[in-house]
């Protein structure tokens, strides 16, 4: 008998996770294939797949917006998003992470972890995402499933369960032996159907000596498999199977298989295993919130609330996608508990307003089906609202709550656009307020010196797919100028009692504040980031709410630093003395003493300019490795290592980001085209012969 689709057990909400070109589209385009949801293969060189509908994908061969997708396996209802790989568009990742209950992390046999596969995985540790994984690609040359985990493990430091052996190598790949049941997996020429059979001889041995050391590293993490082992020496199919669902869920272990998804072999197993080890929504924690009006939460458990993966529960949701269409606003969802129907009216939390939903629909990528309602589990898209954005809860209105939002990184790389004919200015304005709205990575504003608008985002690819969006979208003539990278201050040496005194006489009430404070660097080296604020005042000179405040005007002073007016962070304020006056005294007159003491201080303290620097990973022929490294040492590269694999060079460099515009081109031109590289911002670094206010 069929198990019900609508049973809240038999969802599961994944992604396909991955750097870019290790082949997740064509994973998730198999996935569709062998699910029944599509009846032709889609090639991402053809430009006929289905998540990567947009035009600028198809053009550029790469995924560049997270895209939903909902198909049927085995009596079970997947979910499925498939994210960016490459690094400017890693916030769309976020955004997704933050609603998915387990992912599958797709890696290349040949490449094994690359740069972004490592960052999208520490994503998915910081959101408590189960994952399993899949060594794609077992048919090139080069391909190797032992080397690919040995990185697995080395790199991201999780225990791979290895639950299958390939049958053949590169060309000859043909499938793999499932090492739980014993059993041979193969696919024919044409890729269309697996056959089950038995393990051929010359693998048998090889089998069985995998299959003992499975069963001992699943023994050594999870109690009752142990107890199993040491009773009976061995460990039942069974057991292993709920041994293996334990240990990817509490995140103990990690499920790896294999196949090669542009073949087609290798896909029905790695859907037999989301649905075996991965999550349904009731097997994850109740999603947590605070009440409206208190704000996000940030640690305060008493005033948390849990809604739980109920139909019956009060209705919360959160919006985690908007995407303006030509028949109008789509806000994804993710329903954590409760349900609704059309017609609905809802609250939205952070907007404090009610809104209608018009229209509840399966999305299928670019195509949409119509449902009548969505219930706790369920990811769809509604039409009808008006102010939600990517981060917006949606809940009952008799019962209000607010969800954490997904976080949004801090843009890096900023470009000026203007319209090139006057009259088009105001649709300019509207085009990048939408998308704002869209991808909230982008950030648009007005430089108050030079008057210009600045569109700013996670890296060149992402600003330009943004502007050619506009271009396509409005039929806007768009003019860019080069893009400026987000430079900070910090401090290399501070000061220590620096003495302000604020003092005010207008007539009326007057305004007293004296404040001591000692500035110092946050961590040893330069470059450190963030901000801290303590208080060592003894004997109540300064009363508690006032040093708030105290804290507060150290805030207002970082917005603007001495040496070039750049933030500033990386620094620790320490307010060690003051005084107040009985009747002059208030939060504001500290608020402004600890500005005006901080700016002070900073302007005392021994400053440098800091600027973004990236982790570059670029793959050349042998032959080019010494143009490259000649062209990254003039880029202010430092080198931090350097490997050949399968037969190409492989070095990895710490660049800044301003020395990164138009390398991809030059690249292009030092190899013959041969050359590609991936670059991921990981901090800032103390710019060359900068000046100091000391």
């Amino acid at each position: 008998m069929r198990t019900d689709l609508t049973s809240l057990t038999t969802v599961r909400n994944l992604g396909i996770l991955a750097h870019v070109d290790a082949g997740k589209t064509t994973v998730t385009e198999r996935i569709l294939y062998a699910t029944g949801t599509t009846h032709r293969r889609g090639e991402v060189h053809d430009g006929t797949t289905v998540t990567d509908f947009d035009p600028q994908e198809r053009d550029r061969g790469i995924t560049i917006f997270a895209a939903a997708v909902s198909c049927a396996w085995d009596g079970h209802r997947l979910n499925l998003i498939d994210t960016p790989g490459h690094v400017d568009f890693a916030d769309e990742v976020e955004r997704s992470l933050r609603v998915l209950d387990g992912a599958v992390a797709v890696f290349d046999a040949v490449a094994g972890v690359e740069p972004q596969s490592e960052s999208v995985w520490r994503q998915a540790d910081r959101h408590g995402v189960p994952r399993i994984a899949f060594v794609n690609k077992l048919d090139r040359a080069g391909a190797d499933l032992d080397a690919a985990v040995a990185s697995i493990r080395d790199r991201l430091h999780p225990a791979p369960l290895v639950v299958q052996l390939p049958i053949g190598s590169q060309d000859g790949f043909r499938g793999v032996v499932d090492l739980i049941r014993m059993r041979a997996l193969t696919w024919a020429e044409a890729g269309e159907a697996m056959v089950a059979g038995p393990v051929p001889d010359e693998l048998r041995e090889e089998a069985r000596r995998r299959r003992r050391m499975l069963e001992e590293a699943v023994a050594e993490r999870h109690t009752g498999a142990l107890e199993e082992f040491c009773t009976q020496s061995t460990v039942s199919s069974t057991t292993l199977v709920a041994a293996l669902r334990d240990l990817t869920r509490n995140g103990d272990g990690v499920v790896v298989l294999c196949g090669s998804a542009y073949r087609n072999r290798g896909i029905e197993p790695l859907l037999d295993a989301v649905v075996a080890y991965l999550p349904s929504p009731v097997d994850v924690p109740p999603v947590r919130g605070v009440p409206e009006g208190n704000g996000v939460p940030e640690g305060n458990d008493e005033t948390r609330e849990e809604r739980t993966a109920d139909p019956d529960a009060p209705f919360a949701a959160l919006a985690f996608k908007v995407n303006a269409t030509p028949t109008g606003r789509l806000t994804y969802l993710r329903v954590y508990s409760g349900t609704i129907e059309k017609g609905d009216t809802v609250r939205d939390a952070n907007a404090r307003r009610t809104e209608r939903i018009g229209r509840i629909l399966r999305v299928q990528a670019d195509r949409h089906a119509q449902l009548e309602r969505a219930v706790a589990g369920d990811i769809v898209a509604v039409v009808g609202l008006k102010s939600a954005r990517a981060g917006t809860t949606l809940c009952d209105p008799a019962a209000p709550i607010v969800l954490e939002p997904p976080g949004v990184a801090d843009p890096v790389v900023s470009v000026a656009v203007e319209a090139r004919r006057t009259a088009d200015s105001d649709r300019l304005a509207t085009a990048l307020a939408r998308l704002a709205e869209e991808d909230p990575s982008l950030v648009v504003r007005t430089d108050p010196e030079t008057g210009q608008t600045v569109l700013s985002g996670m890296g060149e690819l992402h600003l330009e797919v943004a502007v050619e969006k506009i271009r396509r979208a409005q039929g806007l003539d768009v003019g860019v100028g080069r893009p400026r990278v987000a430079y900070r201050e910090t401090v290399v040496r501070g000061v220590r009692g620096h003495v302000h005194r604020h003092v005010k006489q207008d007539g009326g009430a007057g305004q007293f504040a004296h404040v001591v404070l000692d500035v110092e660097p946050l961590h040893p080296e330069p470059g450190g980031t963030g901000f801290a604020f303590r208080s060592t005042v003894v004997g109540g000179r300064v009363p508690q709410e006032y040093v708030r405040a105290v804290e507060a005007g150290c805030r207002d002073a970082l917005a603007e630093g001495p040496l070039a007016g750049h933030p500033v962070t990386g620094l620790r304020v320490t307010l060690t003395d003051g005084s107040t006056h009985v009747k002059d005294s208030s939060e504001m007159a500290f608020r402004t003493a600890g500005r005006a003491a901080l700016l002070g201080a900073l302007r005392d303290s021994a400053m440098t300019v800091l600027e973004p620097v990236a982790e570059v990973t670029v793959t050349v022929p042998e032959d080019a490795v010494g143009g490259v490294l000649g062209d990254l040492a003039a880029r202010r590269g430092r080198v931090t290592g350097s490997a050949v694999r399968a037969g190409a060079a492989v070095v990895t460099a710490t660049v800044p980001l301003s020395e990164l515009f138009g390398y991809a081109t030059r690249l292009r031109g030092r190899t013959q085209g041969r050359g590609t590289f991936t670059a991921r911002p990981t901090g800032y670094a103390p710019t060359p012969q900068t000046g100091s206010t000391r």
